[in-house]
């Protein structure tokens, strides 16, 4: 009961191993690990590094796992770790934790070094709760998303709430496929202005859902929900062909689709961008592509990728919620977006804090050495823009002058230049 690639203990073999411990009543606790974008790695540089790749991994869960653990492959880019005896769950943890210190530095793989990573999920029975085998995986495989939720490269032991939380999530996810068959989602634009004529010069898409009994959803409820499920990726093609359509006919205005981390990630977003182009007639020059630096740090490689085919097309790419990450001045020059989008918080900060306005006032200047343009968003005052516009920002968005609304009420605000307000 070995697997035939890395000859680590296999499925069957972890089920027989902890059905031998639980008829002795031992504490026996399980980690099931799951390496993070495992499958873009195979697409990018092929299954047989993916298979050297396997193979090296088993043979770190052997070192770790010494005498103490047993190490198993499940299949696919699923591994297990399972330990009995008193102190199960301490000893696993602490093997776990070696295990994410280890892979904290690139994999030599033939003539390249590859980083990886994993999420972690850790689940025990102990004493008179004596649980099967396919319970305990079902409950470390939970505990694994919520690793992967939280940020991947961690352990989490399993909570009963998981439980709960994961029927909610499955419940939402029915639901935004419901609501994408029956078209329930909006797009409303929030216009940006330039920041010396106050004309409109270009418009934020922004999803909005509301349920046919009237109850809105807010974007920071199932977006995430969205991206695990993998639904992002038909959400965010139905934005961009929604946004493409209803902008058509606001001429010279250019129009800004925010493209998430798994939108960015997937081998077919340029073309299905193409394609979307193709179908609407909508100029390339007028469409902007606002990525957030996590989209990028995630899978440079990738994303360095799909941004030059992007680019190919005529497509502008900014750099958004820029001030809350740490991107470098190297990382600003590898991937030469067109536009940075100073974030509220560093707005908002640098109106009350000299060191935030040092920070803003040198980003514009970085902005200006690569050839950026530069929009400061989440403006809200008349202080905060006077201060944005003397700073030097090219284009200023926020509540001060509009807040989003529908396709329909955006060509009334299209006509002569002036400094509109948004109704309070």
């Amino acid at each position: 009961m070995t697997d035939s690639l890395c000859g680590l203990p296999n499925r069957r073999a972890l089920h027989a191993r902890v059905r031998r411990e639980r008829e002795d009543g031992g504490e026996v606790a399980v980690a099931l690990i799951d390496l993070d974008d495992f499958k873009m790695l195979n697409d990018l540089y092929g299954h047989s590094v993916g298979d050297t790749m396997i193979k090296l991994l088993a043979g770190k869960l052997r070192e770790v796992c010494g005498i103490h653990a047993t190490a198993f492959r499940l299949g696919g880019d699923e591994f297990a770790i399972t330990v009995c005896g008193p102190v199960a769950g301490t000893v696993l943890e602490g093997i776990c934790r070696t295990f994410l210190d280890r892979l904290g530095h690139p994999l030599a793989v033939d003539d390249r070094r590859i980083a990886i990573g994993a999420s972690i999920g850790l689940a025990r029975s102990a004493g008179a709760e004596n649980l099967p085998s396919s319970e305990l995986l079902r409950r470390a495989d939970i505990s694994m998303y919520v690793s992967k939720r939280s940020g991947k490269m961690r352990c989490s032991w399993y909570q009963p709430d998981f439980d709960r939380s994961l029927e909610a999530m499955r419940d939402l996810d029915h639901q935004l496929r419901t609501a994408l068959l029956n078209d329930e989602f909006q797009v409303h634009y929030q216009p940006l202005v330039d920041a010396c004529s106050g004309e409109v010069v270009a418009v934020e898409s922004l999803i909005r859902w509301v349920r046919p009994d009237g109850t809105a959803i807010g974007p920071n409820v199932f977006i995430p929900v969205a991206e695990e499920s993998g639904l992002i990726n038909a959400i965010g093609l139905w934005v961009l062909r929604r946004a493409c359509t209803d902008a058509l006919g606001w001429n010279g205005i250019k129009m800004s689709v925010n493209v998430s981390a798994a939108q960015l990630r997937n081998f077919e977003f340029p073309v299905e961008l193409g394609n979307i182009l193709e179908e609407t007639g909508f100029p390339a020059e007028r469409l902007e592509l606002e990525i957030t630096e996590t989209s990028l740090v995630l899978d440079p490689v990738v994303a360095e990728r799909s941004l030059a085919l992007i680019r190919s097309f005529g497509v502008n790419v900014s750099l958004d919620d820029f001030g809350t990450g740490y991107a470098s001045i190297g990382f600003l020059r590898r991937f030469r977006f067109d536009k940075l989008k100073l974030d509220r918080s560093l707005v908002v900060d640098s109106a009350a804090d000299e060191s935030s306005r040092a920070m803003m006032l040198s980003s514009i200047s970085m902005a200006r050495a690569l050839h950026m343009n530069v929009a400061a968003e989440g403006v809200e005052t008349e202080a905060q823009a006077q201060m944005v516009r003397s700073a030097g920002c090219d284009q200023i968005q926020g509540w001060l002058y509009f807040k989003a609304m529908p396709a329909d009420q955006i060509a009334q605000h299209l006509a002569p230049p002036q400094m509109k307000r948004s109704e309070a």
